[in-house]
């Protein structure tokens, strides 16, 4: 491994937390690249639960360091109180975690400006109201203000009011709420600024010179192919690129550095908040799905939308990502089902798609195909010869349909949960 991407093939909750801790076992510098706190990567070691918002889950590893790329929005509060619970656990985190000084800074009146558009819109995205996309926002409207401004208090008061005095006129004439105390702001920042000063770098130039010197780096991501802002199922989407365009951008590394793109994938599939699912099951299975799966964000605790394998969403991922191979989760969900279904395409008014739709506002009916499933408990499986062979016969099924390799196979929550296939 030189540099490798972890990305998630889905709508987000694959598994990637547990794949990422389980390669960051070889990788010298992990790195995560994009999204911010509404992510929740949960990691279980020892049968320990680490939940992870900011932090690569990484850090669990006590050689390795971590990053945070300049393409996440960054909480400043949720990450001092992170680092504090991680260490809480003896885990060193200061002297092993680098902050990208181009990386936004989340403030309160993003979170606020989430809620308030959020309850405003007829058609709700769902959103977490963690200030994420009002953040993205204001980073292309240039008003953003970067965690390398928090070094010098001058140039960060200035860009504070540059962005406050807007924000303010707009809760006032749109929303009729009290304005922001930017001496408030400035003290939660200062705080923050105080205690990381001493981790806050040009990450890109870290980066760089760690390729240089051989160093073995495993690139992180946050929720999945289908919430792409520019590749998702818009408008029901994140605020940033899940895809591999986020990797490079959000790190400052370039094509010729990646030499693996490993696409995680659960083997059912699963929706937090509003939007398009077709394969989606609103019934028993889906709630049973839900139940042994454990499928509740570790963000928000809301209950995840479940269903069926999607092919087609696995197709686009692997044409959008360049894929070189996948890592198949929960497979031990499925377990005593005695159907599995497996949405093999996608109709609209009988017409046979041929590829995953830019938009889901047509009605989209899935395309089944049935296999059998298996009774036994695959937890304690270490190889794939040691799966039921309906389950061994599932996995064939996923890795010929896609035509590509499957490396890694997860049957349970824990690290040792899993085994390498190829």
């Amino acid at each position: 491994m030189s540099c490798v991407v972890i990305i998630g093939t889905q709508w987000g909750d694959e598994g990637k937390a547990k794949m990422i801790d389980y390669f960051s076992a070889g990788a010298d510098i992990i790195v995560r690249y994009q999204g911010g706190a509404n992510a929740g990567h949960t990691v279980v070691t020892g049968g320990v639960k680490h939940v992870f918002h900011l932090i690569p889950s990484g850090i669990l590893h006590p050689d390795k360091v971590c990053v945070i790329g300049n393409g996440v929005v960054l909480d400043p509060e949720q990450l001092l109180e992170e680092v504090d619970a991680i260490e809480k656990q003896g885990i060193e985190v200061g002297s092993r975690l680098f902050i990208s000084d181009a990386a936004h800074l989340i403030l309160p009146y993003h979170k606020l400006f989430d809620e308030l558009v959020e309850e405003s819109r007829a058609d709700r995205i769902g959103t977490t109201k963690r200030g994420i996309g009002p953040a993205y926002s204001d980073k292309a409207l240039r008003i953003g203000i970067r965690v390398g401004d928090v070094l010098n208090d001058e140039y960060l008061a200035e860009r504070l009011a540059c962005g406050l005095s807007m924000k303010n006129r707009q809760l006032a004439q749109m929303y009729d709420r009290a304005p922001f105390d930017s001496a408030k702001i400035l003290d939660q920042v200062r705080n923050f600024r105080d205690r990381m000063k001493g981790n806050i770098i040009n990450t890109q130039y870290y980066l760089h010179r760690a390729v240089l010197q051989k160093k073995k780096i495993l690139l992180e991501g946050a929720q999945g192919v289908a919430l792409d802002i520019d590749h998702g199922t818009y408008p029901f989407v994140t605020s940033s690129n899940t895809t591999i365009g986020g990797a490079l951008t959000g790190t400052g590394l370039s094509p010729f550095n990646i030499d693996k793109i490993i696409g995680i994938t659960k083997a059912y599939v699963t929706r937090v908040g509003e939007g398009p699912f077709p394969t989606e099951d609103e019934g028993d299975d889906g709630a049973r799905l839900r139940e042994k799966g454990g499928e509740f964000g570790s963000t928000t605790g809301r209950p995840r939308r479940c269903g069926w394998f999607d092919m087609e969403i696995m197709r686009y991922s692997k044409r959008v990502n360049g894929l070189t191979s996948l890592a198949l989760t929960k497979l031990d969900v499925l377990s005593g089902f005695k159907k599995i279904k497996v949405a093999a395409g996608y109709e609209i008014d009988g017409r046979r798609l041929e590829y995953f739709p830019s938009s889901m506002h047509h009605r989209i009916r899935p395309v089944y195909e049935e296999l059998d499933g298996w009774d036994e408990d695959i937890s304690a499986c270490r190889s794939f010869e040691a799966l039921p062979l309906n389950a061994r016969s599932y996995v064939d099924y996923i890795r010929k349909t896609l035509d590509i390799p499957i490396s890694i196979v997860s049957v349970g929550p824990d690290r040792e949960n899993t085994f390498i296939l190829e």
